[in-house]
């Protein structure tokens, strides 16, 4: 065990190196970077390639330390992420952790309180679904699975905001209320329930199509099962029904369910930009999202970065719960 998760760390940490280089590489590629953009904001359009503006963008790039060659700056930048500095973002003229970390712990709060109630309500749904199938109650679910897959989130949470404000005067935006918004504001009990109140709407939202697919893998998986001999023996044998469902067929549909695990948090994170902006929550998606329009290359390469890291850290979660629901994989792995 202690082997195999060592192969996986080693594994991670090497897919974060060139998921660093990509990342860059790949965000330096458009022509233009922000100090064009700034520059051409201080001294106007009819500035910008004069002696005066020239002097200006000069002085901005050596700043930054944007005069320099694509991976020499990379490799400073990596240098500096190594001992935990992201760098500065050039738009917010901050340290990138510092803009980042508040809605980067936002951010995982939603993105966990989402999967929890996914999997609560996923996975009962397809086990049940998966023994009454071709049922009314099957048909039923089924129904309710598709529209869920064909409703898109940020129409849901527009119908939602839509509801809360016409019938009941609530406003269903946000995270917080307004005393407690901003990154000032210290984490109190108060603070923790006023998230509480408002973290039940996106959670909803964002896991609708989650939920609406797990309930479909987990059916088709339990079917599967549920015709193969060793449960059809533990039948014949009288062991009561939901005992020969639950005891081991389960336990081997959960395995797609488990190996998912892993793309979640970033899917959720990037998936729910359109839902964050709608629904005005501060989470990393929109900041991103400011990132690549502004071109603000050490924020916008941190913040994939950072997303790549909770990919890498799914897939090890995942691993270990594979392991532990599955014995055979343990022995494969030995």
């Amino acid at each position: 065990m202690l082997g195999f998760l060592t192969r996986r760390v080693l594994y991670g940490i090497f897919t974060l190196w060139v998921l660093s280089i990509v990342s860059f590489l790949v965000i330096t590629l458009p022509p233009g970077d922000f100090v064009d953009m700034y520059v051409e904001t201080l001294v106007g359009e009819a500035g910008v390639g004069t002696p005066a503006g020239d002097k200006i963008e000069e002085v901005i790039r050596a700043e930054y330390g944007l005069d320099k060659p694509v991976m020499v700056q990379y490799g400073k930048w990596m240098l500096k992420v190594v001992r935990g500095n992201f760098g500065i973002s050039v738009e917010f003229n901050r340290p990138v952790l510092e803009v980042v970390s508040d809605k980067l712990l936002l951010t995982v709060i939603v993105a966990v309180a989402t999967i929890v109630l996914t999997w609560f309500a996923a996975i009962p749904i397809g086990i049940y679904s998966a023994v009454r199938h071709h049922s009314i109650e099957d048909y039923s679910l089924t129904f309710l699975g598709f529209l869920g897959l064909a409703i898109p989130d940020f129409l849901l949470a527009l119908m939602l905001m839509w509801i809360g404000y016409f019938y009941f005067d609530f406003s269903v935006g946000g995270l917080f209320t307004r005393e407690y918004a901003g990154a000032n504001v210290p984490w109190t009990m108060g603070k923790v329930v006023d998230l509480l109140a408002h973290l039940w709407i996106p959670a909803i939202v964002l896991g609708t199509s989650g939920t609406a697919a797990i309930i479909r893998i987990m059916r088709a998986n339990l079917l599967d099962e549920l015709s193969k001999p060793y449960v059809v023996t533990a039948r014949a044998k009288g062991l009561h029904e939901w005992k020969a469902v639950m005891k081991y067929p389960v336990r081997v549909a959960l395995n797609p369910i488990l190996s998912l695990s892993a793309y979640i948090f970033p899917v959720l994170i990037s998936g729910s930009i359109i839902v964050s902006v709608v629904l005005g929550l501060p989470t990393v998606g929109p900041l991103l999202l400011r990132a690549l329009l502004a071109e603000d290359l050490f924020m916008a390469s941190s913040i994939v970065l950072m997303l790549g890291g909770m990919t890498v850290l799914g897939t090890i979660v995942s691993d270990i719960l594979l392991v532990i629901a599955d014995p055979r994989i343990r022995m494969v792995n030995q």
